[in-house]
Parts: structure tokens; sequence; C-alpha cells
């Protein structure tokens, strides 16, 4: 995800953490956050719903109630309003700043979608559209990822109709997410376990280990359970299985080194834990509908179309 050089030519950079450039337009504000030197626990909280979209460098998050997560480029996550976050940012540096997007969407705008999409686009089951899951992480499709390229753009430039682009922009991202998480494209599993569940330490230590061999059988012994009570309970705390969650984790870290055109595919599978080129694009496929050269071909394209 690229910045514009409106952006660039506009903003002024004022404190070298969390530095805000913000846009407002009539149902949404855009604030860009820059950081540029290692810092932590640093407090953000929104007064209206939040998308909030990493562009580069790495943080921490730490959620009420929840584990803390690492938050990476490629990924998304929506927040309820006054949803208090802390964050730690453990590599930003002048040559390697840490940027992050935060679209706060007015709920007025968010209800009239969501009354356009039961009026237009029905569930094929009897249930009505609702208010998606908040402290919902997820890995960015290529769709939602050029809107919110396209938005990045659209919120920096100087154009008479632009809150006119804007609207018709924020309807189709809000229906994307929706629609993403109706589907759970990457589980929100993620942020599901609670800091004094029994998997906790093995969730952290699957994240912290994620380039390495990982099995249940290993992992079974950190939680201290039998292979097979730890696949079960896995699975019922989390809904997905252990093999799910590591190749979630592992995919989601593939889409944030894929953002770096120079990286092999090669280099991307290894890094990531996976030990065939095979299983990986496999994996990949399955989860962002793309082989995993295909992907970073069209992130790397859409950079320059603006």
């Amino acid at each position: 995800m690229q910045l514009s050089d409106n952006f660039f030519n506009g903003r002024r950079l004022e404190t070298l953490v969390e530095n805000q450039t913000s846009y407002t337009m009539n149902n949404a504000a855009m604030h860009v956050f820059e950081t540029h030197e290692q810092a932590a626990s640093i407090l953000l909280k929104f007064e209206q719903p939040v998308l909030a979209s990493m562009i580069q460098g790495k943080k921490i998050m730490h959620l009420r109630d929840y584990e803390s997560f690492d938050f990476l480029p490629g990924e998304s996550l929506v927040l309820p309003a006054n949803e208090g976050m802390c964050i730690d940012f453990p590599e930003a540096m002048a040559k390697n700043p840490t940027r992050c997007l935060a679209m706060a969407i007015s709920e007025d705008k968010i209800n009239k979608v969501l009354q356009f999409m039961n009026e237009n686009m029905p569930k094929s089951t009897k249930e009505a559209w609702g208010l998606m899951d908040y402290n919902f992480h997820f890995v960015n499709d290529r769709g939602i990822f050029q809107i919110i390229q396209r938005l990045l753009f659209l919120f920096s430039e100087d154009h008479p109709s632009k809150d006119l682009f804007v609207d018709n922009m924020l309807r189709e991202l809000i229906i994307r997410i929706l629609q993403t998480n109706e589907r759970k494209i990457y589980s929100n599993a993620t942020l599901s376990i609670k800091k004094e569940s029994r998997l906790t330490e093995v969730i952290r230590y699957i994240r912290d280990n994620v380039h390495k061999s990982l099995n249940v059988d290993s992992l079974s012994k950190i939680a201290c359970m039998s292979p097979s009570h730890f696949y079960r309970t896995f699975k019922l705390e989390l809904g997905i299985s252990p093999v799910e969650f590591i190749n979630n984790e592992r995919i989601k870290l593939a889409v944030g080194l894929l953002q770096d055109p120079k990286r092999s595919i090669k280099d991307v599978y290894l890094d990531c834990g996976f030990e065939s080129r095979s299983y990986f694009n496999r994996v990949f496929k399955t989860r962002q509908h793309l082989a995993p050269g295909e992907y970073q071909s069209k992130i790397h394209n859409s950079k320059f179309l603006d």
C-alpha cells in the first residue's frame, strides 16, 4: 500500500511518535499515523467505528481482554466506537517508520449501507445483514486492498467532487468488509483468545515461532495436554484446528512479505515456515483466491495506478 505524493507534500511532521495527518469528509475521517522511533504503550481511541489498516512497519496491538498480537502490512482491524487501543512500536525508526491508516466511519453511513444490502442484496438465509463483528482482524483481499489504496489517494486529492467519490468508495468498502466478515477469510480467532485462556501460551508460541516446524505433538506439550485433548480443546475454543490456525498465521505473514516486489516466492514461503512451494501455493490460493506470484504482481501493479 502506498501513500500519494499529495499526502507527503501536504503533511507536517510535528512529532516522531504517532504523527497524525487527518482529512475529514462528510461520512468519514481518514487519519494517517506515522511513528519514526521505537515507542511503547501509546494509547488511542476513536469516537466512531474505525477501520485500521497497516501501511508500513509493525505494531503490537493490545486490546482490552485480549492477548496482544502483531499488526502487519496487508492486514486490517475493525474496531467499535470508543474502543481503547494500546500500541507498541518495537521496530520503528527514522529510515523505516511505521505508518498506519485509521478511517473513522459514521454509524449513520454504516446503517444506510446495511439497509441498502438488506433491500438489494439479501442473504440466501432469512437472516438480515447486521453490524459486523467488531475487533475483526483480517488479511485484506485484493478488492479491499485496492479500495483502501484508492481512498488514500482520494482523501488527499484536491478535487471539487471528492466527497461524492469517497462516499461511493466507502459504500463498496463497507459491503466488502461485511461480506469478508461473513466468510471469515482470515479467522478472527486471532483475537478470540482471552488472556486467561489455557491456550494463551500456545498461541504466543505459534506466533513467535511461525517460521519453524510446528506440530500438534509439540504444541500439546506446551499446553500440558495429551495431543488428542489439546486438539479438541483448541478447536472448541477457536473454532478451527491447530493446523488451520498455524496456516492462517503463516499466510498472514506471507501477505505482508509479498508487499515487497523484490522478495522471491521461495524466500517468502521459507520465511513463513512452509516446507514446500506447492503446499504454500495451495494454502495461499485457498485463502486469497490468487497464487502467491499473482498476488504479489497485482499488489505491486496497484501501487502505481494513481
